[in-house]
């Protein structure tokens, strides 16, 4: 399969089929995202009831007597400083587990998913050199690309340093990619010498 070259004479570049030509799985693009969002989840928020709540063991006063209704607790709901009536639970962190094959296989159909789209571009030999902003802001303007999600082999501290304020744009390593960042930019730019390590990691 050949998709666009944005910085070179060559207007197309072979890439392998087997990363960007493959049958679309929706079902399990779903199943993935899912459970990539659920287990990002910390599983700490939640509220808290009338035992929770710390305090409150002594009787505030006396069964009768008072002329006030009676009272067991100062941690009740209807007390300020109470608990909640009802407590919202937080979300279990138990993490949703997808195995080593289904995810290879719905990452790659979010590849070949976003290629027929055409939505991915390769740069060949793309080389930010400076930890400068405005450099690189140019240098991506220069060649087109001024929104979207770039991946590379490696980050280098110069790479993160001079792209991390420019709106629009992220920065990712193969290692670090995940289905929800690519499926939330609208193109994808990936450096030519990552389809060896793609295809090992996905294959």
């Amino acid at each position: 399969m050949e998709l666009p070259l944005i910085n070179s004479k060559s207007k197309t570049l072979q890439v392998p089929d087997s990363l960007f030509n493959q049958e679309v799985n929706d079902n399990l693009i779903t199943q993935l995202i899912n459970s990539f969002i659920d287990n990002g989840h910390q599983g700490t928020k939640a509220q808290k009831n009338r035992s929770q709540v710390s305090g409150g063991g002594k009787k505030p006063w006396r069964q009768k007597g008072t002329g006030r209704a009676r009272a067991g607790t100062s941690r009740s709901p209807i007390w300020r400083g109470g608990g909640v009536t009802f407590a919202a639970k937080s979300k279990s962190s138990s993490p949703k587990k997808i195995n080593k094959k289904m995810y290879k296989s719905a990452m790659k159909s979010i590849l070949s998913s976003l290629a027929k789209e055409n939505k991915v571009f390769i740069s060949q030999s793309l080389d930010i050199s400076s930890n400068k902003t405005k450099e690189t802001h140019n240098l991506l303007k220069k060649i087109g690309f001024e929104k979207g999600l770039m991946i590379f082999k490696d980050l280098n501290e110069n790479l993160i340093l001079s792209s991390r304020n420019i709106p629009g744009i992220e920065v990712t390593d193969i290692k670090s990619l995940n289905p929800v960042s690519l499926l939330r930019h609208k193109t994808i730019l990936i450096n030519e010498d990552c389809f060896q390590l793609l295809e090992e990691i996905y294959s």
